[in-house]
């Protein structure tokens, strides 16, 4: 069963340790300088981050949720208000990818995206991502390219 737990202290750092067992800190964070890995450095970056983007009122620009595959945290998903539209941004562990997490938490963010009053539904990936290319057009993303990123675009007025 595919969850989604909204952001707090003990769910971000569940979060933490998805992203150190299963994905690479210039995946899921901004670059930040020091050795390669999860320095400790690094891990109070990733947790400062989530906290200024999602947690703290005064800086918050997103609404943040665990992503929960049978209740272990494998990745994280966002929603950010841009006007009318919200975009969406998923991250899923390595050994979450493939198996059809994606899908059901794009689903999901749609479901929250709509309950938001948003007219639009946007994402971006690279060329190269073909899963998140054909998870997005197959449920009605119109998607666009220009140089390294596709643009996906998805009309919230009841399509899904």
């Amino acid at each position: 069963m595919i969850t989604l737990t909204p952001l707090d202290e003990p769910a971000l750092a569940r979060l933490l340790e998805a992203a150190v067992a299963g994905a690479d800190p210039l995946d899921v964070m901004p670059p930040v300088g020091g050795p390669p890995g999860w320095t400790a450095t690094r891990r109070s970056a990733f947790l400062e981050f989530h906290r200024g983007r999602s947690l703290n009122a005064a800086t918050a620009v997103e609404r943040t949720w665990v992503v929960d595959a049978d209740g272990t945290a494998v990745g994280a998903a966002r929603l950010e208000r841009h006007g009318d539209a919200v975009e969406a941004g998923i991250w899923l562990s390595r050994d979450a990818r493939g198996r059809g997490i994606g899908r059901e938490v794009t689903r999901l963010l749609l479901t929250e995206a709509r309950a938001s009053d948003a007219t639009r539904f946007t994402a971006s990936t690279t060329p190269g991502n073909t899963g998140a290319r054909s998870l997005l057009a197959g449920l009605g993303a119109a998607l666009t390219t220009d140089g390294d990123e596709v643009r996906a675009e998805v009309q919230l007025s009841g399509r899904e």
